[in-house]
Parts: structure tokens; sequence; C-alpha cells
């Protein structure tokens, strides 16, 4: 097993991969604007590999270029599905070469994440490791049902949540965390209690307002990509699921659980290497930093969501559609009717609404 560090490890040991692949390439792509990585893709189904590319239906305002990234990979003769539409997103991020060796990621293959930010991707030849990720990838591709099987494999919106609670609850020393945003009220009760317990928790990223008292440092020195967690210098976990709701139960995320020495240890380096660099970004305490940072934040939250929210008149319209469509057998009697469909609408809209702010501030925070 190896561990990937960005941005020391540049885009060399992608290319590396791709291009030492004979038989079988399995690629899932949210992001792509590196065009060594896409030219190395294509040239890998021209030399005769069979390369399946399982591409995000959308992200944030790319979808144009993911659409134009499908048909010059079907020009060179890559398979190329697209993701279902049936979660809010789908981010996770893997790779897999002769169905021996399996590449997660934390960091897209763009050239923001490779080069400029800080990320992880672990790499491993775990036989089952690798044959649960090819289920994943297959049931994904053909849009069919997937359960987990393992414990240390972690996806969202299915096993994620439970696993990394019990990871998070079984912190006996300390937890190390890099974290963009840690939001969930549950994730954020479990990191307190085990703050309160004993355990050092130290967190590198952002916190929701309800994680005060833990002690969390914004990264300054380099953008933050990664979500990972290493508990009592044993074991960790590298993914792309933040400790956020919306990452844990609405979003195709994807994440292990490693004990690999090495790699704990590499990643323990590069953490104590950032928490020191980054001192200066102490939020713990520091009110008057908090209040300044809300007040820039709110501004700049608040244009994208009413530059990407939907007009509420269409929002209302499809609103009324699924009310009807939902409670039409209820619509029984004249006297029924109005508030029968004004509580419906009502509940509905409610969901829309609070659905299109949860992406859009996803769409916000991965920008």
């Amino acid at each position: 097993m190896k561990l990937l560090v960005q941005p020391d490890g540049g885009a060399n040991p992608i290319l590396t991969a791709i291009n030492r692949a004979k038989k079988t390439l399995e690629v899932v792509i949210f992001r792509l604007d590196r065009k060594q990585i896409e030219e190395a893709i294509r040239a890998a189904a021209a030399r005769g590999v069979f390369v399946r590319a399982l591409v995000a239906f959308a992200n944030r305002g790319g979808e144009q270029q993911l659409r134009r990234l499908e048909t010059r990979f079907l020009d060179s003769g890559v398979t190329v599905t697209r993701t279902s539409d049936d979660l809010v997103r789908y981010h996770a991020k893997m790779m897999i070469v002769d169905r021996k060796i399996l590449y997660v990621f934390s960091y897209n293959f763009t050239t923001l994440d490779v080069e400029h930010s800080r990320g992880f991707g672990i790499v491993t030849r775990n036989k089952m490791l690798v044959q649960e990720a090819a289920r994943l990838f297959e049931s994904d591709s053909k849009r069919q049902p997937y359960t987990p099987q393992l414990s240390n494999f972690l996806v969202s919106p299915l096993n994620a949540r439970k696993q990394l609670a019990e990871y998070i609850g079984n912190a006996r020393k300390e937890l190390l965390i890099y974290d963009p945003k840690i939001s969930d009220s549950q994730m954020v009760r479990l990191l307190m209690d085990r703050q309160k317990a004993g355990v050092e928790v130290r967190i590198l990223g952002r916190l929701g307002k309800k994680g005060g008292e833990l002690d969390a440092r914004r990264m300054g020195t380099v953008r933050l990509h990664t979500r990972t967690i290493v508990r009592d210098r044993k074991d960790a976990f590298v993914g792309s699921q933040s400790l956020r709701k919306l990452e844990l139960d609405s979003r195709r995320e994807l994440g292990l659980i490693v004990k690999e020495r090495k790699v704990i240890a590499k990643l323990i380096e590069t953490f104590e290497s950032d928490w020191a660099s980054n001192k200066d970004q102490e939020l713990k305490g520091d009110i008057k930093g908090k209040l300044a940072d809300e007040d820039q934040e709110k501004p700049a939250t608040k244009m994208q969501l009413e530059k990407k929210l939907d007009p509420l008149g269409e929002t209302i319209k499809r609103a009324v559609k699924k009310a009807v469509k939902d409670n039409g057998h209820e619509l029984i009697a004249d006297d029924e009717t109005k508030e029968t469909l004004k509580q419906a609408v009502k509940k509905t809209v409610k969901q829309a609404f609070k659905e299109a702010v949860e992406e859009t501030a996803a769409r916000v925070e991965d920008a």
C-alpha cells in the first residue's frame, strides 16, 4: 500500500499508473482539466486497453466541459458511462488498473488539486478492496443497487455515516483531522464527546457553529482538498466525504480506512507539518477573527445563492406537480381539496427549497 501526497506528488503517479495499464482501466471522473491525464487515458484505449470512464452527470459550473470530455473519450475508443442523477452529486474519485491495483483519491484530476492543494491518494493491491471497488464501479455504471460488504470501504450514502461514527467513537488518545467543513451535528457531538473523554482532537479545516469548543486551524499555506482522519496514530480514513450531512447522506462519496504503518507515519508527518505551518490560523478562542471571517463569507455566500438558486416560480411549479402526484388520491372532495393541496404544496416547497440551498452551499464550498 502506498500514499500519494499532493501537491508534492504532482500528476506523475497517476500518469505512470495509466501508462502501465495492460488490459483494463476503469476511472471515475468528477473533474478533469489536466491534458496529460486525458491524453494518457485516450492513449491507453488506442493501444488496446479496455478503458471505461464513469463520468459525473454534473459538477459546479463544469457540465459543458464534462460533455465535451465524454465526446473526446468516445472518439478515442473509451467506453463512457454517465453517473445517475438520483443523488445530489457523484463526488467519488477512484481508478482501477487491470483489476489488480486500486487508487482512491481525495482530489480531482485538475491542476488546482494536483499542484496547489493538500490532498491524498491511497494505492493498494488488496484483493478484497480491489474487488469491492470493481463491484461499486459496475453497479454505478449500470445504475444498479450496490450494497457495501467491507467495513473499511466507506461509501456514501450507504455505510459511511455508520462506519465513520464508529471510527471516531472508538478513538482513545488522538484524532488528527483534515476536513474542509465539519458541520454534521452527530459528528460534531461525537468529536466533542471524545474531547471531553480526554482524546486530543486537532482539526485542519473549518467548523460549523456548534463546534466552537474544538481545536481547529484553517489551512492558510495551501488549499485544503482532502478528508482525512488519523486515529490514535494506528489507522486512518482517507476519502472524499467531509463530516457534513450532505456528503454523508445525499452524495456518492468514497473512502478507505487503512492501517499500513508507512502510510500512517507519512500522514502524521504531513499533518504535524501543516499544523505547525498554520499556527497563525488558529480558530479556537479567536472570537474577533471568527466574526471577521463570518462577515467576509456571508456576502459571498448570499450572492452565490441568489445566482445559483432556481427561480421561485419554477420551484413552486415542480412542487405543485409533485404534491398532486403524491397526494392526488387524497383530493377526493371539493371541501377538502383546497386545504389538502395547500398543505402538500407547502411541505413540498419547503423541502425543495431546503435541497436547493444544500446543493448550492455544497457547490460554493467545492469551488
